[in-house]
């Protein structure tokens, strides 16, 4: 039995998303370098390695990261399981069999209401913990929860 990887991408908005949510801790940490310049202007050189570390993890984690996830996330859900493959340093592939759902959540955080996106989160009855579908557009994510309910009703099987 061969199984194809899962075929549906996140929204497209989901690497501006993901850079901006990534933006917010590296805008504090350079106001803290810039303050630090302001009022202790000893040891340029140090300065100067902090500014370029700076400029590396705000490439590698706004810009870098955000696209080679998309890249590599993918969903799929049909009759018999949920599928999903993520990460972008590690990469990790899920396979939910439907039989085992118990609930399926939905997750907006300030970013996704923003720009109207949503995560579904899959409990199934495994210790390896919840299947994530992340950063779907939010009439995605209604159709997705309302077919893994659907399918999930359809089960003679108690996941518990």
């Amino acid at each position: 039995m061969h199984l194809a990887d899962p075929a549906h991408p996140p929204s497209r908005k989901a690497p501006l998303v993901w850079a901006l949510g990534a933006a917010v801790p590296w805008s504090i940490a350079i106001v803290a370098q810039v303050l630090w310049f302001l009022f202790d202007g000893r040891l340029p050189w140090l300065h100067i390695l902090a500014a370029l570390g700076t400029v590396v993890g705000v490439t590698v984690s706004v810009v870098v990261a955000p696209l080679w996830r998309y890249r590599v996330h993918r969903w799929e859900v049909d009759p018999t399981a949920v599928y999903t493959r993520s990460g972008w340093l590690v990469q990790e592939r899920r396979i939910a069999p439907i039989s085992r759902v118990q609930t399926v959540d939905t997750y907006r955080g300030p970013l996704d209401r923003l720009f109207g996106l949503a995560n579904v989160t899959v409990t199934t009855a495994s210790s390896a913990g919840a299947v994530r579908i992340v950063a779907l557009d939010l009439d995605v994510a209604d159709r997705v929860v309302a077919q893994l309910t659907d399918i999930a009703a359809l089960g003679q099987e108690d996941a518990t």
